[in-house]
């Protein structure tokens, strides 16, 4: 009897943790502000053509010499872990920091630089001012976007972003170093289940 309850507890504990799983727990509830703008493609993306598919969102700029290349690998890594478990229902929106140099053209050319599995899920958007992309990622992402006083450069944030299909980011994580590209993608597979 003792080992047929021990037997029914560790069962029972796996059925509450498998149910505790299968929703996302969000850890922020950051509204993102409305937007419409231009992508690589010189396709309109906006906050509504995006409503219904979880996205995730970064911040880089095409002429960036540090962080910005290895961002954009982790996000091609992240696509292939998506790919592999065809995981299809999703988006990934980069915002240009430097969108009065980061043209569609040069945006399309600077993607092309790398090994990614799907170029139809990506929108690199440009097609604004300075102050919205900076204002842009200030209220809705949390994040930093300056110009450097002492070069060409952009100081901006390093996070990745999980947006649901409502456009409210959800969970944030580190898009430089130690990725934590198994979850992220788990994370998204979670939320395209729950909007299906």
């Amino acid at each position: 009897m003792k080992r047929l309850m021990q037997t029914f507890g560790m069962s029972g504990a796996i059925l509450i943790a498998g149910c505790s799983n299968s929703a996302l727990e969000a850890e922020m509830n950051w509204e993102v502000q409305d937007f419409s703008y231009m992508d690589q493609r010189g396709e309109e993306v906006s906050l509504d053509s995006l409503e219904g598919t979880p996205w995730l969102a970064a911040f880089i700029f095409t002429s960036c010499e540090t962080v910005c290349p290895p961002m954009t690998f982790n996000l091609t890594d992240i696509q292939g872990e998506l790919e592999a478990k065809g995981i299809e229902d999703y988006k990934i929106v980069a915002f240009s920091v430097d969108p009065e140099n980061d043209t569609p053209e040069q945006l399309q050319e600077y993607l092309s630089n790398y090994p990614v599995p799907d170029e139809s899920k990506w929108h690199l958007l440009t097609g604004y001012s300075q102050e919205e992309v900076k204002a842009l990622g200030a209220e809705s992402f949390k994040t930093l976007v300056q110009n450097d006083p002492n070069s060409d450069q952009v100081v901006h944030g390093t996070t990745f972003y999980l947006v649901n299909g409502e456009g409210t980011v959800v969970k944030d994580y580190n898009g430089y170093q130690d990725v934590p590209v198994d979850m992220i993608a788990a994370d998204l597979e979670t939320l395209i289940e729950e909007q299906s």
